[in-house]
């Protein structure tokens, strides 16, 4: 079995590059967000002007879809940040290494 190992620069720059994917990620939320509560005014005026699209229920189902959009998203963006920016993963590595060699040592007898 071939093991795969980083110098310190390598693994460095691995944390660099997932620490910036974060706060693209995390940008990239908040401008599309933003853009959805206020486009959401905005259709909601456009669609209460018009007889056939002033339904509530379809307002409603705007909503929701706004609504929603910023909650799973955040849900999604809250698991990110914690993955990259906490420890949880050094030590999932950690755990993982230590597992490898146990079932190593327990083939090799």
């Amino acid at each position: 079995m071939k093991t795969t190992t980083f110098s310190k620069y390598e693994k460095a720059k691995l944390r660099v590059a997932s620490i910036r994917g974060f706060y693209n990620h995390l940008t990239i939320y908040v401008i599309i967000n933003i853009l959805l509560y206020v486009l959401r005014n905005k259709f909601t005026i456009i669609l209460l002007n018009e007889d056939a699209l002033g339904n509530p229920d379809f307002l409603q189902w705007i909503d929701w879809n706004v609504f929603g959009t910023t909650i799973i998203w955040g849900i999604v963006l809250v698991v990110h940040g914690v993955k990259v920016l906490s420890n949880f993963s050094r030590f999932q590595q950690e755990w993982e290494e230590r597992t490898i060699q146990k079932y190593m040592n327990q083939n090799s007898d």
